[in-house]
């Protein structure tokens, strides 16, 4: 896990004396780490090779799909539905991208050997807290889908808040080295929230707001076109930290009647897949913050009322760890572990401050 001192004022004091953290610092100092990641990425602009028009590239692209890795990534239907697209088209488009990959990234197998290398650049952002760094094995992974659910004013997007900062240190503080994406659905987003965290870490408030880019949607539409738009600035710039503070807030606005629910959970799980290939391509941490419901079938222990989380099984299964919170004693929080791949079943105890996620003192 992450020591205690990563998260003390300390640490940041001596981060802000030797990186000077700027506007620019974050594409400075993950220059190498970037350029390493980005060589891996192929733009859709290199299908010209293969004969397809700089007119359908551009259908493509406006279409959302950035690198070629996205166009295998989807169904052939997503592509034929493209504007513009014939069969024919599709399948030039398909052939191309698979000569333009190496096997591995086409679907191909690899040894396990091979891919524990290629695990070897995923990140653990610190939560602030050396206890739940503990029980995540460090923090919040990259290359997976973090799931945070509980009751209102539990810590949730306070959470999201202060990784929303330290994913910009150094990554031997903790931090991704990297921007910021945010998909605000309950306009819960605070600026002032990071400056507060920034000087807790003893970094540049200016630089860490100009390192964090918020999309605030008020439809499921408007989501997915977020989506997409922040997963061509990914093919740019280094971003190590994706939030949607909450996944489920709008779904359950634009889709009331019992009846569509089959269609909820079908356009749901479309939005958690793209999350998913985000989060492989480009390395980076998806955190999502979900909201509860009452559980009928639930045993209720000590007077409190069983609550689960909503999004039905599509969610659950689409979520790499899932993380329940909920308030403890006094001014305390408690984060449990319930999935992770490599996790246990454990929990930690944190508390909010002014600077903010850390651990009881």
């Amino acid at each position: 896990g992450i020591r205690d001192s990563v998260a003390s004022r300390g640490l940041g004091d001596v981060y802000k004396r030797q990186a000077r953290l700027r506007r620019v610092d974050v594409e400075e100092d993950a220059g190498v780490t970037f350029a390493e990641e980005q060589s891996n990425i192929v733009s859709i602009d290199a299908l010209q090779q293969s004969g397809v028009s700089a007119t359908d590239i551009k259908k493509l692209r406006d279409a959302g799909f950035v690198t070629v890795r996205q166009l295998l990534m989807f169904p052939r239907k997503a592509i034929i539905a493209v504007k513009g697209f014939s069969d024919a088209k599709a399948d030039k488009v398909l052939e191309g991208a698979v000569k333009l990959l190496p096997e591995s990234e086409a679907g191909g197998f690899v040894t396990a050997a091979e891919d524990a290398e290629r695990r070897k650049d995923v990140v653990h952002i610190t939560s602030g807290a050396a206890a739940v760094d503990a029980i995540l094995g460090g923090g919040f992974e990259s290359r997976a889908i973090t799931e945070i659910y509980g009751e209102w004013r539990c810590g949730k997007t306070q959470l999201c808040h202060t990784i929303a900062v330290t994913t910009q240190m150094p990554v031997e503080m903790g931090g991704g080295c990297a921007k910021v994406a945010w998909i605000d659905t309950e306009n819960t987003f605070r600026g002032d929230r990071l400056v507060q965290i920034a000087n807790r870490f003893g970094l540049d408030a200016d630089a860490v707001l100009s390192n964090v880019m918020v999309a605030r949607v008020d439809t499921v539409d408007q989501m997915m076109h977020a989506l997409i738009a922040i997963g061509a600035k990914m093919a740019e710039e280094p971003f190590k930290l994706l939030v949607v503070d909450s996944i489920m807030a709008i779904f359950r606005v634009d889709y009331v009647a019992r009846g569509e629910l089959s269609e909820r959970q079908q356009t749901l799980n479309q939005f958690l897949s793209r999350l998913r290939k985000i989060a492989e391509e480009f390395n980076v941490a998806v955190v999502l913050t979900n909201q509860v419901q009452s559980d009928p079938g639930g045993m209720a222990f000590a007077g409190v009322e069983p609550k689960k989380a909503i999004g039905g099984h599509v969610l659950a299964h689409a979520s790499t760890i899932r993380l329940m919170v909920r308030k403890g004693r006094a001014e305390a929080r408690v984060l449990k572990v319930l999935q992770g791949p490599t996790l246990k079943e454990d929990e930690a105890e944190f508390q909010i401050t002014e600077g903010g996620v850390t651990g009881m003192e």
